[in-house]
């Protein structure tokens, strides 16, 4: 058990001391203004500056036509002073970076069009090497040409990374708000179900199609296909990712439709049905506010699906879409017991576990295979983002910003998940009539769990499986609050939830109709009765 955690371990560090972000700021000669552009160095070669006033600012030598593996490739003179830019290939980046510095350079940038790994070495070679090199994407080499002129300057240079980022606050306001308003509003939803049982109304019934109640089987064979639908991403995501876009806006739509609509119909106009027709889906004539409501709702996902790039703004829009999502299934999916609930969690724990640290044992690359399907495949020819995260910049001055990482994520899973805990924990609260005992002792629990996920994230500087940290502290509190309340056999089978919406309105139905008909003519009925026998 040992082994795999201590390869895990070091995996980490080794990325650490190996492999780090830096910016490269490119400007013309004479010119102040310029632009940063990421490259991903090795300090044990040299380390670079932290401050921009600080790095020297040099020539580019433009050498992208040479790999700059032998010395006939090197031009008449060397690089006295100056930072040639080569292409990678043919040769160890020791050999690069050799030739480089014999002939005067003050640092190598190597450009690359696969992805930028770290330009690694051994330690003979880093002790004789004393300037920096780096790695460029192509398609920032491509943009430098195009956007400065021959005489442009460089300047590389690595700020320190924030150990917690800004838009980390908002994530956890958006993620523990969406449990705490889902788990509400399916618990209100809940009552408000029971009493119209009670009252034998019609929508109640409508009501009840429109909630699934999840068996085990169906866990099992969810899970089955979350683990089947991330392996075929893994391998064909350029083709899967445009149909899970297809996919969430339908859903999206869906959701933010049910979220809008409580407002919408206490709008006082528009309050009349379309016409009688035989249009399909419009038999039923619906209010004419439902079906701009609708309309409203598609053009918002069509909007982002058309602008899903757009990294200023578009974000906002994949958020309210997610957001109004999960809170649709949080209504929508219900599971009917603890051990139902239990179950899921730990599964999907399992799952987010091994997807995320086990996975980048067996891939050739290293990477995890959640990681690389959440953040986008780095050699995805359609450079596709799947939109089941909320997404949020980064908002602090970060080579991040501009290299790989340009957002902070949290998938629906890590909100959905425990959020189903969340809106089992109000259901209870409703049926044994506390004060909200276990929903607000989870829901809290939820937002502790996710702050735990976030300091980890700032200690390792890799992804996390939030669930790790989520189910267990979820979990564990509801767990606790029952055991402190002695409740435990209650809440673990869920008893009551069936009988008091099942079997309730057939007693009330009986005893119902004789005080709603006696009261009408107490006296008459029974002399009309007792003549006809009579006769």
């Amino acid at each position: 058990m040992r082994l795999p955690e201590t390869l895990l371990w070091a995996a980490v560090f080794i990325h650490e001391a190996v492999g780090e972000y830096g910016m490269a700021h490119f400007s013309d000669k004479g010119k102040s203004n310029g632009k940063d552009y990421c490259i991903f160095f090795n300090s044990q070669w040299a380390r670079l500056p932290q401050d921009l006033h600080k790095a020297s600012r040099l020539q580019i030598y433009d050498l992208t036509t040479s790999v700059l593996c032998s010395p006939s490739e090197v031009p008449e003179g060397g690089f006295p002073n100056r930072i040639p830019m080569v292409l990678r290939g043919n040769c160890t980046f020791y050999e690069k970076v050799r030739l480089a510095q014999i002939n005067g350079a003050k640092g190598l940038l190597i450009v690359s069009k696969d992805r930028l790994t770290p330009p690694a070495g051994n330690k003979t070679q880093y002790e004789e090497i004393d300037i920096p090199v780096a790695l460029l994407s192509y398609s920032d080499m491509l943009d430098i040409s195009k956007t400065f002129g021959k005489g442009r300057l460089v300047a590389m240079y690595a700020p320190n990374e924030p150990v917690l980022d800004y838009n980390m606050v908002i994530i956890f306001l958006m993620a523990v708000g969406t449990v705490a308003v889902g788990g509400y509003w399916a618990g209100s939803r809940d009552r408000k179900k029971r009493y119209l049982k009670l009252k034998r109304d019609e929508a109640a019934e409508k009501q009840d199609e429109e909630t699934v109640d999840v068996t085990p089987i169906m866990i099992c064979v969810f899970v089955v296909m979350c683990c089947s639908m991330l392996v075929l991403l893994y391998f064909f995501y350029d083709y899967l990712a445009i149909w899970v876009i297809v996919i969430f806006c339908l859903a999206s739509s869906v959701g933010l439709h049910s979220c809008l609509w409580p407002f919408v119909r206490r709008l006082p106009f528009c309050k009349c049905r379309v016409p009688e027709n035989n249009l399909p889906y419009l038999q039923k004539r619906p209010h004419v506010s439902m079906l701009l409501l609708s309309a409203f709702c598609v053009g918002v996902s069509v909007t982002w699906m058309f602008f899903r790039n757009e990294d200023a703004w578009a974000w906002v829009l994949q958020d309210t879409l997610g957001i109004a999502f999960c809170l649709y299934m949080l209504k929508t999916v219900r599971l009917p017991t603890f051990k139902a609930c239990t179950l899921l969690l730990s599964v999907l724990f399992v799952y987010d576990v091994f997807f995320v640290f086990i996975t980048p044992f067996l891939t050739n690359s290293g990477e995890s295979i959640m990681v690389e399907v959440a953040a986008g495949p780095s050699d995805s020819t359609t450079h596709e983002k799947l939109p089941m995260v909320l997404k949020v910049p980064r908002l602090n001055s970060s080579p991040l910003a501009l290299c790989d990482r340009p957002f902070s994520l949290l998938g629906f899973g890590d909100i959905l998940v425990p959020g189903l805990l969340v809106v089992y924990c109000h259901r209870f609260d409703i049926l044994i009539q506390s004060s909200r005992i276990y929903f607000v002792a989870c829901t809290i629990a939820y937002g502790i769990g996710l702050l735990i996920t976030f300091v980890a994230l700032a200690v390792m500087q890799m992804g996390q499986p939030a669930l790790l940290y989520l189910v267990p502290c979820t979990l564990l509190t509801s767990l606790t609050v029952a055991l402190c309340r002695k409740e435990l056999p209650q809440f673990w089978t869920g008893s009551g939830f069936v009988p008091a919406i099942v079997l309730a309105p057939i007693n009330c139905t009986q005893t119902a109709a004789p005080q709603t008909e006696v009261p009408l003519n107490p006296k008459p009925e029974p002399q009309p009765y007792r003549r006809r026998r009579s006769q």
